[in-house]
């Protein structure tokens, strides 16, 4: 084998790899768990949250009122854009993997090409692992309407930053800041 063949072979390999661990990374659960504290009433933050909440389209499906937990649900939809050039991605990653098959091959004569067919199946992969039903909960840790309250809420990560960023002002809710100054 060639070296120049090798070394597109590996090249293209790797690209293969990146794609599939860019798969993985786009479709990762992202659930954290944070706690926030409002100099308000539990009552009070507790409505402003679940308003927004429900404006944000999230459905209330559960609570205990022993543990003082509320759930919220939502479905989470992908990406069309990014399922869209994952496809074209994988095509030309898979395209480039035929040409150098094709070239160590040439018995095989035209036949590796067809390998841009499988580009589909990387928006498709993609499409399936991020649609899901995510959850939002909210637990109330401390009640004291002179002291505040303080909330243990676990949901993904984006969510908790808007809702950080979003009620911040209204509820006086804050944090550790953790959320905000992760670079991730």
């Amino acid at each position: 084998m060639p070296a120049v063949f090798s070394s597109t072979l590996l090249l293209t390999v790797l690209l293969a790899i990146g794609l599939v661990f860019f798969l993985r990374a786009a479709s990762k659960d992202r659930t954290t768990v944070v706690d926030v504290h409002s100099p308000r009433p539990p009552l009070e933050v507790l409505n402003g949250m679940i308003h927004w909440l429900e404006e944000r389209g999230w459905k209330q499906d559960s609570g205990d009122a022993d543990r003082q937990v509320l759930r919220f649900s939502g479905s989470v939809a992908s990406s069309q854009s990014l399922a869209i050039l994952l496809s074209l991605y994988a095509a030309v990653g898979s395209g480039c993997l035929g040409l150098v098959v094709r070239q160590l091959y040439p018995l095989l004569d035209w036949w590796p090409i067809l390998l841009i067919g499988l580009g589909p199946l990387a928006g498709l992969v993609y499409s399936n692992r991020a649609n899901r039903i995510e959850a939002v909960e909210l637990r109330l840790i401390s009640a004291s309407d002179d002291e505040g309250s303080t909330l243990r809420l676990r949901a993904h990560r984006d969510e908790l930053i808007a809702m950080e960023l979003e009620l911040s002002q209204p509820l006086e809710l804050a944090s550790d800041g953790s959320l905000l100054s992760s670079p991730i």
